[in-house]
């Protein structure tokens, strides 16, 4: 069990303190009236507040008329400051000139609202008999001590009443048709009732809400009663309860003209509709009390809130398609089918089982503070799936996950997507749920989870969930928050994982970034009989990404990757069975070569060789299409197929090359849908399919038995392999396939449609999208594909079907427009456009469900005009789509036309005038989703601007307007509206659409009096509506176009600000000490690509500053010397008191080296990248340069000079750790230093090889600074010249060197170090033989004989550590003075 925690309140420690006035809500109780005709409400609010000393309450109050106040009954003293009155003037946009600068602005104006919304309490209310005026007492307020808390000091507790109405039904809470509702935004609450309205804030409430008697009034807790007015008997009074403390957000309304239909199987649910849905309702919700039971059963407890509602409006109406309230949940109506709809079924169960899984975490389990709001979505995230698998199979489940995995792969590549860091949670006020960033999360953080599922067991794993809700049932120490760290105690307790394991576990999974990406090569050793496996662990976010959301920083080489805990398994499948070998570490060394036995042994001449200049079959010629591995180890070995990570225990993204056979047994032979999923998605990817390819895609087409999902993957994977190559063997297979199911063989059309075999109307229902997708060689769809196309729509039959065929009809429509017409295809376009027309005509009369098939037939007409824009008129298309936009046309409908419009003006004019559309559009919308949906499609459209086509900038008065718009009221009252707005501007500017990382201004004040405008000061209703802040006319903006980054080239969160230093082009310099050397590990991510133009230099000092000036002196006053001819042997001391540094410095090319006129230098130290142009006359140089260990004779490239005249000595130090037995991979760097002279008359003297050997010190020369310097920057202290000391070693090593060969010892550790050697070889053939974009090659000069006699240099002993060997091999190059 986990230790007892101290009883605490309920506001958690990561909330906001008070500031400013240490007030609690106890208790609150709302009452209001709404009038239906006027679209008024009424009403009044009681708090019972425990009252600090000071004597004044804080609250949020937004949107309200407040009428009085009272204390304890009495009249008091208020200040209210409504939103509008703190709106700041535009000037600050006439900075705006590119989209960087508009970005700045938006993201500062964002963080300034976000904060103040968090941060202000602007109803203010004295609670003592006041003696001086409010605003003074305000004043006082800030001079004293503000951290008083209310559990520190004596509090009084005062019943405040607040008599209000409210002004404008636009946020918060909404009058649509005849119905009222709540929208459960965030910080939005305070729009209809004042409150503290704050996570972290929470009490019990009592709620009365008054309607006509015909209506119904839907809210949180327990419904008491409902009574008739006495003062109107046409009234009705619903008195609802909820005991338990919830934050105002949580409270929801619904009342209108709704009809009750209670569950059959479950009193305690009750479900609200329109009269028009009730059908759909009943037939949608027959299934739910089996979700309900499910979770109360898994978690051994009763639903929390003791009733639970579930209210359906229609799309127009919500927000978005599903909102939380305590015990209410509202969807849209949407969501509802009937009996004969198919595909709304399982979307439809999974997102009504994942808002009651919410309701259990995230609404009763609280977060205690924003750091472990990953933790609650996580747990609902889990308990979804755990339905899934109950009830839709356990295929769907793993399938699910399989997706969400590789989606949360490619997205967590930066600061963002890190679960729970300060840096990354404290400063983004709840915007990291909102958009696709927060599906990402989501997904992560049930992923995260389910790890730590399959480390402790599923029976654990549900222990501890029943032990946070029973310690939250508990009514002696009800604690209903959870925090990351106790989290990690049951996890200890329960669980039984140890302590370190957890520590590393949430801190590189939960408070890091990034997921490890697995490049794996194998081969069989038949005489050994074990599968030899190469294996290299990557990350997919960047060590500056990790380090900006806290990741420890303290490791000794930047370029060592830390890992992730634990061991992943590999799993071998034999001709005899099966076989799981944990064997593959996750920390330490990022390359790992494994050995992994095999149980099988083939027969004597099991396979018979081909004759000689015989072909192989289809399967054995495409062999090296994945892994050019040795037909004989594809052939000849016992393996049947090789899974990484069979159990998905990480999320992880791998990249396993196995032979082609190997592959196709896993898709044929594999049960696991997993498995078969990764087969496909490899062979789908070859550049070349042969017919044993196809052969075993259309197997598992035709099997019913396999899981519908992978036979449509394998659809989609033959329509790819369809091509002139292979005979259209792809599109014959689905044809096929389609007809043998389809069509009548005797008349040879399809036969009437019968979807009573749920998977098998899956599967057919894809099979046209499929065919569409078919390209020939020219690009165009084959002419079979299309006249099949036109075929199927033009004999369609659903007479007799129990089922409706609408979704059916979508995707024969949607297909047409995935086709690619070319000149033999042209002459069916007209017959295909009649067909949209007639369907259109159709739906028109009688409408599909939720216009499904309008809202197709809308986006193929949009995509066919796009394709054929020299064919078909852009102005007949928006003539023909522009009457769907009409304000009575369903909100579906009327945004997918609006969808296909933007999509028509981005091709035809360009950015800047779909953004003009855009914000007319949303301006017209009235809907709130509309809003949302419209805003998500123009972001999309900014990223392909961005992207792919950066000659289409935006031009000023498009940003301008777009920043008005980002100002205004309408976007207040739709926070996922404005987060999207805020994302356009960052995409323009070619940031991520992301919060994170953006600059911060100061904060606010809590309430800043002088700021504001007189306030409200009411004993009395206040007089006329201040106005709103609207859209201004730009007269005096100028339309100059605008140069925009491409999104292709990432702008790191940290990095957006940084000066960029002038254009270098150099190879990438490795500055470390001698004794971290041997950390050292290549980066795999982007080496074939060149180095950006303008790097972004970070300026960071280290913990002694730098003397800049004396270096700089230092540097110019190093002799010029002549050079030697032949090198001597060079000892090397070296110190490991301290971190050593190597400065560096790195020439750009000869024609820029001679234009500029000076050298530029790069130091690292630490990790820690430094430039600093030096101007020096006299330049000397070294470049430093590590290797990738790839293999023992692996290529080392040289640094070319830039210099005229001068001299070249190469230094390549060997092997800087302790020698090992057997160990012959050591690191190797090469060194170049070079001297330089000014000018060609310049004549230089004899010391000139010694300061070429100092330079790349380039410690001062001054004795006072000598010890100084030595600490911080020595790492190779002298170099001395002897060439008598060269000769005596030299015989000494001959000595040696005989000795050596008639001692048995050494003997067998050469042999031992060979045999490691020739291993590092075969792992280095594979991993270059691999076609794999992120592997590269680096070459080197081969180890040539230097023109002097060899050189030798061993290190002097080290002061505070074992002493370290360095070989150091020099090599001199003599230049030709002209």
């Amino acid at each position: 069990m986990a230790k007892a925690r101290k009883p605490k309140n309920e506001e958690a420690p990561g909330a906001k303190p008070s500031e400013n006035t240490g007030a609690k809500v106890l208790h609150q109780k709302l009452c209001l009236s709404i009038d239906f005709k006027k679209r008024k409400i009424y009403g009044y609010t009681e708090l019972e507040v425990s009252v600090p000393d000071i004597g004044i309450v804080g609250l949020h109050a937004e949107n309200l008329g407040i009428e009085s106040v009272l204390v304890d009954g009495e009249p008091t003293v208020f200040e209210y400051y409504p939103r509008y009155q703190n709106s700041e003037p535009e000037s600050n946009f006439n900075s705006v000139s590119d989209p960087a600068s508009a970005a700045d602005t938006a993201a500062l104006e964002y963080v300034r609202v976000l904060k103040r919304e968090e941060d202000t309490l602007n109803l203010l209310i004295n609670c003592c008999k006041p003696s001086k005026d409010l605003s003074e007492q305000l004043d006082n307020v800030a001079l004293e001590n503000g951290s008083q808390s209310s559990g520190e000091a004596k509090q009084n507790v005062k019943l405040i009443r607040i008599n209000y109405w409210i002004e404008k039904t636009e946020s918060g809470i909404h009058f649509d048709e005849n119905i009222v509702h709540t929208d459960n935004q965030m910080r939005r609450a305070r729009c209809w009732f004042p409150c503290r309205d704050d996570e972290y804030h929470r009490c019990s409430f009592n709620l009365e809400f008054t309607v006509p008697h015909n209506f119904v009034a839907a809210s949180v807790g327990k419904l008491l009663y409902q009574v008739m007015s006495k003062e109107d008997i046409t009234q009705k009074t619903y008195v609802y309860e909820l005991a338990i403390p919830i934050a105002p957000r949580w409270v929801s309304l619904v009342a209108g003209p709704l009809e009750v239909f209670p569950d059959q199987s479950n009193f305690v649910i009750s479900n609200f509709c329109l009269p028009h849905d009730l059908s759909r309702l009943r037939n949608t919700m027959e299934f739910f009390h089996e979700a309900y039971s499910y979770y109360e059963d898994y978690l051994s407890a009763k639903f929390p809130f003791g009733f639970y509602k579930q209210v359906f409006l229609p799309p127009e109406i919500v927000v978005c398609s599903s909102t939380l309230g305590a015990s209410l949940s509202v969807f849209s109506s949407h969501m509802l089918y009937d009996e004969r709809v198919i595909d709304q079924i399982i979307d439809t169960r999974i997102k009504l089982a994942s808002a009651l899984a919410k309701q259990w975490f995230g609404v009763y389990i609280v977060p205690e503070s924003p750091n472990d709001d990953w933790l609650l979505d996580g747990l609902a995230g889990f308990l979804t799936d755990m339905f899934i698998k109950q009830f839709l199979g356990n295929n769907e489940a793993r399938y699910r996950r399989y997706k969400a995995n590789s989606a949360v792969c490619k997205a967590d590549d930066s600061g963002a997507m890190c679960l729970s860091a300060s840096s990354s949670c404290k400063d983004l006020f709840g915007t990291h749920s909102i958009g696709m960033h927060g599906k990402i999360r989501s997904w992560k953080s049930g992923a995260v989870l389910q790890m730590l599922e399959k480390q402790m067991g599923s029976e654990s794993f549900r222990k501890i969930l029943q032990k946070i809700i029973s310690r939250a049932k508990d009514p002696s120490n009800a604690t209903r928050s959870l925090s990351t760290k106790e989290f990690r105690q049951f996890s200890n307790k329960i669980g039984n994982l140890e302590r370190p394991f957890l520590k590393e576990f949430f801190q590189r999974w939960v408070a890091s970034c990034g997921c490890p990406v697995l490049r794996i090569g194998l081969s069989y050793n038949k005489r050994k009989n074990i599968v030899e496996m190469a294996a290299l662990r990557e990350c997919t976010a960047s060590l500056d990404s990790r380090l900006s959301v806290g990741a420890t920083s303290d490791s000794e080489n930047r370029d060592v990757d830390v890992g992730w805990p634990g061991i992943m398994s590999i799993r071998v499948y034999e001709l005899d069975g099966m076989s799981d070998h944990p064997k593959l570490p996750m920390a330490g060394d990022r390359w790992q070569l494994l050995e992994l036995p095999c149980h099988s042994k083939l027969a004597a001449k099991r396979y018979q060789k081909p004759k000689k200049g015989g072909k192989p079959d289809g399967a054995d010629d495409n062999v090296d299409a994945i892994a050019p591995l040795d037909n004989k180890t594809s052939i000849e070995s016992p393996l049947a197929w090789i899974k990484a990570d069979p159990e998905m225990e990480y999320i992880a993204e791998v990249h396993l090359h196995q032979p082609l056979q190997m592959w196709v047994n896993q898709l044929e032979k594999d049960g696991d849908v997993v498995g078969q999923a990764q087969a496909i998605a490899s062979l789908e990817a070859l550049k070349q399919h042969s017919f044993s390819v196809v052969n075993a895609l259309n197997n598992i087409l035709t099997d019913s038995k396999v899981f519908w999902r992978i036979r449509i993957g394998a659809a989609f994977a033959l329509a790819k392999s369809a091509s002139e190559e292979t005979d259209w063997a792809g599109l014959q297979h689905l044809i096929k396939f389609y007809k043998s199911r389809r069509f009548d063989a005797e008349i040879g059309l399809p036969k009437p449609n019968d979807f009573r075999d749920f998977p098998e109307y899956f599967v057919l229902e894809a099979i046209p999208h499929t065919i569409a997708k078919v390209r020939g060689g020219d690009g165009k769809s084959p002419r079979e594909a299309v006249e099949f196309i036109l075929q199927l729509l033009k004999y369609n039959d659903n007479s007799g079907n129990p089922y409706s065929d609408v979704f059916w009809l979508a995707v024969l429509v949607q297909s047409i427009g995935d086709l690619e017409f070319g000149q033999q295809t042209l002459t069916f376009l007209a017959p295909l456009l009649k067909r949209i027309d007639r369907l259109l005509q159709f739906d028109r009369l009688m409408p599909s469900y939720s216009g499904v098939l309008t809202i197709s037939c809308i986006r193929t007409l949009a995509q066919t005009a796009l394709k054929l824009s020299d064919s078909i008129s852009f102005e007949y298309i928006c003539k023909l789509l522009e009457p769907f936009r009409k304000p009575e046309t369903i909100l579906q409908v009327r945004i997918e036309a609006s969808r296909a419009l933007l999509d028509i003006e981005y091709e035809s004019k360009g950015i800047s005038s779909t953004l003009s559309l855009f914000m007319k559009y949303v301006i017209e919308e009235s809907s709130l989703r509309g809003q949302v949906k419209l805003c998500v499609h123009t972001m999309r459209l900014c990223q392909i601007a961005v992207g792919f086509n950066s000659d289409d900038c935006v031009d000023t008065v498009s940003l301008l307007d777009l920043l008005h718009l980002f100002k205004n009221h309408v976007v207040f009252h739709n926070e996922f509206l404005r987060h999207h707005l805020f994302c356009i501007f960052q995409i323009l500017a070619g940031r991520p659409p992301t919060l994170f990382g953006v600059p911060k201004e100061k904060p606010l004040q809590l309430v800043d009096v002088e700021a504001c405008i007189e306030p409200q000061n009411v004993f009395s209703v206040p007089g006329a509506e201040p106005g709103e802040p609207s859209l201004l006319p730009l007269g005096d903006a100028n339309g100059n176009s605008l140069d925009v980054a491409p999104l292709g080239v990432p702008v790191k969160s940290q990095e957006m600000f940084m000066p960029t230093a002038p254009e270098m082009k150099f190879l990438e310099p490795v500055a470390v000490s001698v004794h971290d050397a041997e950390h050292i590990e290549p980066h795999m991510e982007n080496q074939n690509q060149p180095l950006p133009e303008n790097p972004i230099v970070h300026e960071i000092p280290s913990d002694g500053e730098a003397p800049t000036e004396e270096l700089a002196k230092a540097e110019e006053n190093l002799p010029t010397t002549e050079p030697q001819k032949e090198p001597d042997v060079v000892p090397v001391s070296v110190s490991h008191e301290v971190k050593t540094v190597i400065r560096i410095k790195v020439r750009p090319s000869g024609a820029t080296s001679r234009a500029e006129g000076s050298a530029r230098t790069v130091e690292r130290s630490q990790g820690i990248v430094v430039r600093r142009d030096i101007e020096r006359r006299q330049t000397s140089s070294a470049s430093v340069d590590a290797p990738q260990r790839i293999s023992a004779d692996a290529h080392m490239e040289e640094v070319n000079s830039c210099h005229d005249v001068g001299s070249r000595m190469t230094a390549s130090i060997g092997s800087v750790k302790l020698p090992t037995e057997g160990d012959t991979s050591g690191k190797e760097l090469q060194c170049t230093a070079e001297s330089g002279k000014t000018s060609t008359s310049q004549k230089a003297d004899d010391n000139n090889l010694e300061a070429a050997a100092a330079a790349p010190g380039l410690l001062p020369q001054d004795s006072n600074t000598g010890n100084e310097a030595q600490q911080k920057y020595g790492s190779l202290q002298t170099l001395s010249v002897g060439k008598e000391s060269e000769k005596k070693k030299d015989k000494e090593h001959k000595k040696e060197k005989k000795r050596k060969r008639e001692d048995p010892v050494y003997l067998e550790k050469k042999r031992l170090k060979k045999e490691k050697k020739q291993k590092e070889k075969e792992m280095s053939k594979l991993l270059s033989s691999a076609s794999d974009p992120a592997t590269k090659k680096i070459e080197t000069v081969p180890e040539a004989k230097p023109e002097g006699p060899k050189a030798e240099a061993s290190a002097a002993p080290a002061e505070a550590r074992p002493s370290t060997k360095i070989r150091i091999k020099l090599k001199s190059k003599a230049f030709n003075n002209p």
